[in-house]
């Protein structure tokens, strides 16, 4: 068998003859013989041959490698891709083709009567660059294969349909200033989504299409360069190149895209800073604080950052240090401060050379000149008016307790330091010195004792003594003066605390009961030094107990003998004499109360002197008598409380004037909807429920009511104020509370259940005569026994009741 393979427009290769030609037309291949394939062809798809139709040999009737589709076909009709004949069609219509694989049928069609290839679509390399398809001879009739199933490729040819793509860009890149003639930048890459391997579709040239002449671009590779030495950023700090990458190596006819590439010059240390200007004058008060700014410079430099950072020094005119001057890290400025107190009069003016630096050099750029920069700072010393001026602002004095009022201490002296040389005067700031203790000469400064010194009570004077100016009085100088008072000895020693001691009964001779000390508060020069001696009181008691002095300021008190009663003698009483080194030598006596203690095994005493006695006589331990003491003060305290009940019961409740409670008297105008309430009905109506209408109908308002009648209310008040008067026990006040008058009526009649029934009313109030004279006066005002109607109206104009308190 054979097979025929036609190709339109470009060449097949076959594996085994590998026939390549360049076709015109139309290409007839026929195949020969071949063995089954046990695998894939080398450089081509697998080959197919007796798979899967048992284990015979077949022989192939057709062979092809691949078919070739130009990609982007835009004719109207399907292009045609190849034909497919095999050996065993007779051209009778017996065999049919049949095409199966990637894109059959939807891209790819064969005739089956024909066996001819056609793509109905438009193909995209770069979406898919090839198809893998199978094809197979088949009987019309029964449908089987005539031959076996053979797989081929329809590889899509590629054509120039894709500009260069900068896909990361827009590129920004920095360069620093200064830079040499081709220092790299940045490299662009620009893709190309043609096939590599075919044509030059996908070979890319780069070139500048904006940026010259300061950059350039490697046509190859895409690294950007810098084309001129010695970029100055402070000249221009920015440079926008545009970038082309063209395919087809750059010829015509070749696409191109395009990109934007920002390329900043960053900073060097390539400036040196300068002073805006060269010369300053300031004028500088003498009367200037330490530490405070007196000037300041400034001097710019074009670089950034800690390229820019200054550093200022003062060269010349400043022998003596008078100034200092610094850099504000925030604005680069130089501040210059004074350190030490301007005199006019001594020097009024300075002139200082101050110099600027970088205070980080690049050692490339030295050559460029020197990073420095001077000015001139002129200051002038103005003059003020100063207060005096101390010669010292502290001075040390001493003085002995022992002087008399108006020994000189000694003098402080003050001068103007202005030129006037005004006259000062001198006091005492009496703030210091409030016990007065001093006195100053107004003209001279001297200070003398103004009353007694006592170095016990003050050791050290703090004063301060002001100086100020005879012609403004408003210009005060201070000074401080310390005065410390010396020591004489006036103080005689004393014992150094109360002491309380005590003997056992049975002690031993020699024992030693207390250990005494003194103080004294002198305070000598070469420190205490006492002197401790026992004093014969005339009865007996240095012949029990003998005093010993230790050589440290303390002496022992020992017994001379072994036991003592308390019975017999409970308290001895020892007089010491203390006595000081002087001089001059000063004494005092002491006396120590010893009390005779009945103690345990271990010397703890328990029961002493007179204490012991008085409790061994009333048989009672100590215990004993703080219960009987505690019982005594409960008992106390009970009867105080029953007492303050007592007297609480005793005294009446009496209202205070403050907690007087009055009535209130409210007015009711009206009787309706509300004060606000205007609109729902007639308030004229509510009003005037009486009234009557004219023949217009005019609202004609009811007749006044007639006076009522205050007889019977009158004279009620007036006897009770009768009997307040004549009743001597009542409080010496009244309380008067006055009802006044309460309107016209209301139009409504009274509301009140409590109105009095007329003289026609079925009750009665005869009874109240028989209730006794308590109820007397209600008998008088409600019964009738004057004949007389007793109706009370709670809408009488007027009530004023007294009520007796």
């Amino acid at each position: 068998m054979s097979c025929c393979v036609v190709l339109r427009g470009f060449c097949v290769g076959l594996v085994l003859l590998s026939l390549w030609s360049p076709c015109y037309g139309e290409l007839t291949l026929n195949s020969v013989p071949l063995a089954p394939a046990r695998g894939p062809s080398r450089g081509g798809p697998p080959r197919q041959g007796g798979y899967g139709w048992g284990p015979a040999r077949s022989r192939r009737s057709w062979v092809w490698n691949q078919f070739f589709v130009l990609e982007e076909y835009t004719g109207d009709e399907p292009l045609y891709v190849g034909k497919l004949h095999s050996d065993m069609d007779r051209g009778d219509g017996q065999v049919t083709y049949v095409l199966s694989g990637e894109g059959a049928p939807s891209i790819f069609t064969i005739d089956p009567n024909t066996g001819d290839i056609h793509a109905t679509k438009r193909l995209d390399r770069e979406a898919q660059a090839y198809y893998t398809l199978r094809a197979q001879a088949r009987d019309r009739a029964s449908a089987r294969p005539v031959e076996p199933e053979s797989q081929f490729v329809v590889k899509v040819q590629d054509i120039n349909d894709n500009e260069p793509r900068f896909l990361d860009g827009p590129y920004a890149a920095s360069v620093p200033e200064m830079s040499p003639m081709g220092t790299s930048v940045v490299t662009v890459v620009a893709t190309d989504a043609d096939d590599p391997t075919y044509g030059n579709s996908a070979r890319v040239v780069y070139s500048i299409l904006q940026g010259q002449p300061y950059f350039s671009v490697e046509p190859k590779t895409g690294l950007i360069r810098t084309a001129l030495a010695d970029m100055d950023r402070e000249s221009r700090d920015q440079y926008l190149l545009v970038i082309q990458a063209k395919d087809m190596v750059g010829q015509m006819g070749g696409l191109s895209g395009t990109t934007s590439v920002t390329v900043t010059l960053s900073d060097v240390n390539d400036n040196p800073p300068h002073f805006y200007r060269k010369s300053y004058q300031y004028l500088v008060p003498e009367s200037a604080p330490l530490a405070s700014l007196v000037a300041k410079v400034k001097a710019v430099d074009s670089d950034l950052g800690s390229n820019a950072d200054v550093d200022y020094s003062i060269l010349d005119g400043d022998p003596l240090g008078m100034f200092r001057i610094v850099t504000d890290r925030e604005t680069q400025e130089g501040l210059l401060t004074l350190q030490k107190v301007l005199d006019y009069e001594a020097r009024p003016s300075y002139t200082l050379t101050v110099e600027v630096t970088n205070r980080y050099v690049d050692p490339r750029f030295v050559a460029l000149g020197p990073f420095s920069d001077r000015a001139t700072v002129r200051l002038l010393v103005k003059n003020v008016d100063e207060p005096p001026v101390f010669s010292s602002d502290l001075a040390k004095m001493a003085v002995s307790e022992a002087v008399d009022v108006g020994t000189s201490v000694g003098r402080v002296s003050a001068l103007d330091p202005d030129s006037t040389n005004s006259p000062v005067r001198y006091s005492i700031d009496r703030n210091t010195d409030l016990e007065r203790y001093f006195h100053i000469d107004g003209s001279t400064g001297e200070l003398r004792t103004a009353r007694l010194l006592d170095r016990e009570l003050v050791s050290l004077h703090n004063i301060t003594v002001t100086a100020s100016e005879s012609l403004d009085p408003s210009q005060v100088g201070t000074s401080v003066v310390l005065i410390s008072v010396t020591d004489v000895n006036d103080n005689a020693p004393a014992f150094a605390i109360d002491y309380q001691p005590f003997v056992c009964e049975n002690a031993r001779s020699g024992q030693v009961i207390e250990t005494i000390s003194a103080v004294d508060r002198d305070e000598p020069q070469t420190g205490h030094r006492f002197l401790f001696s026992l004093l014969s009181p005339g009865d007996g008691a240095t012949a029990n107990f003998t005093l010993r002095d230790n050589q440290d300021n303390t002496a022992s008190v020992l017994t001379r003998r072994a036991g003592f009663l308390r019975r017999e003698r409970p308290l001895h009483l020892l007089p010491v004499l203390i006595s000081d080194a002087g001089p001059p030598a000063l004494s005092s006596t002491g006396t120590l109360s010893v009390r005779v203690c009945a103690c345990d095994a271990d010397g703890g005493r328990s029961l002493c002197g007179e204490e012991s006695s008085l409790l061994r006589a009333a048989g009672l331990s100590p215990a004993a008598l703080l219960s009987i003491l505690a019982c005594l003060l409960l008992l106390l305290g009970l009867g105080l409380l029953v007492a303050t009940a007592r007297r609480r019961r005793r005294n009446p409740f009496t209202l205070d004037d403050d907690r007087d409670v009055r009535e209130n008297i409210v007015r009711y105008d009206d009787e309706g909807g509300g004060e606000e309430d205007t609109e729902a009905f007639d308030m004229a109506a509510l009003r005037h429920l009486n009234a009557t209408r004219d023949g217009e109908g005019a609202v004609q308002p009811p007749p006044p009511p007639p006076a009522p009648d205050n007889t019977v209310f009158r004279e009620f008040i007036l006897s009770r104020l009768l009997e307040a008067d004549l009743d001597s026990a009542a409080p010496p006040y009244d309380s008067l509370q006055t009802y006044a008058f309460e309107g016209s009526g209301s139009a409504a009649e009274s509301l009140s259940s409590l109105e009095s029934p007329s003289s026609e009313s079925e009750h009665a109030y005869d009874f109240l005569t028989e209730w006794g004279a308590d109820f007397g006066k209600l008998a008088d005002l409600y019964g009738h026994s004057d004949g007389r109607s007793s109706k009370t109206d709670l809408r009488s104009p007027r009530l004023s009741v007294v009520f007796n308190s």
